[in-house]
């Protein structure tokens, strides 16, 4: 998310969308607010960004320590309420700009330029499935075009909250697992490019992503848990007997610890 958050302000400020004393307005539902708040503070600009009030509480906390003003939007409404409500901002606030990680092309590109290339060289181009949760869908699309290319026959596998299955179903719901499952489908998302969307339960990212830390020495987050569910589910399959897995694990669990996935 950071990387995107980047390639966003960069592309902003290379069109001439953005100069001093610009106001950056983002609906997120943390972890892309996370780093345009970081990059907003290194460059000097008022960022101002709406959340669903149902976000983890280290989450804000992160982005007040960055210097953001955070808006809270009504938890029932999930990224529909903050996008309107960001909208609404900038329309009252002068000299402004949002980003709009959920159709901003520089979004994709940031993985097809860096994630994609860094999987493909860590496994030396082994990778037969690709898996990553979709959110804005910036990250399946740009890492799946970038591995499509070099590699047409592997599979590139979306998760989705099985309690918010939009991309499957075109059913939206409340769900735990904070970052994916947007209740829509963002225009960046390439829906041509995936081969499988696979829908995960709040519990099975909950208690996987949970064991991650006790298992593996690696603390992860509640869409990483999703993630590493749909990737053991795929790599039971007989037909993937001996197949690369690679699942995209996008943020730490230090921003969860107040969720129920470390409750005891």
């Amino acid at each position: 998310k950071d990387r995107a958050a980047l390639y966003m302000i960069e592309d902003a400020e290379a069109k001439g969308l953005l100069r001093p004393g610009s106001v950056i307005i983002e609906p997120t539902s943390g972890n892309t607010g996370i780093g345009l708040a970081a990059i907003c503070a290194e460059r000097g600009y008022k960022i101002i960004l709406t959340m669903p009030e149902t976000m983890s509480a280290e989450r804000r906390n992160l982005l007040k320590a960055y210097g953001a003003e955070i808006v809270l939007t009504d938890g029932a409404q999930g990224m529909s309420g903050a996008i309107k409500k960001a909208q609404e901002l900038a329309d009252a606030t002068p000299n402004s700009f949002i980003p709009g990680q959920f159709d901003n092309p520089a979004n994709a590109a940031a993985h097809v330029n860096t994630t994609g290339p860094e999987i493909w060289e860590d496994t030396d181009g082994s990778v037969d499935i690709f898996v990553a949760g979709i959110g804005t869908g910036g990250t399946l699309t740009g890492v799946g075009q970038f591995l499509k290319a070099k590699k047409p026959e592997i599979q590139i596998v979306g998760v989705e909250p099985a309690s918010s299955p939009y991309l499957t179903e075109k059913r939206s719901g409340a769900h735990q697992i904070q970052g994916i499952g947007a209740g829509f489908v963002p225009s960046i998302l390439d829906t041509e490019l995936y081969d499988e969307i696979l829908p995960i339960e709040d519990s099975d990212a909950l208690q996987t992503g949970k064991a991650f830390a006790k298992e593996r020495g690696i603390l992860v987050g509640i869409s990483s848990g999703a993630a590493l569910f749909a990737a053991k589910r795929l790599a039971a399959r007989p037909e993937n007997k001996g197949k690369t897995i690679v699942a995209l694990l996008p943020d730490t669990g230090e921003r969860y610890l107040s969720t129920a996935m470390f409750a005891e």
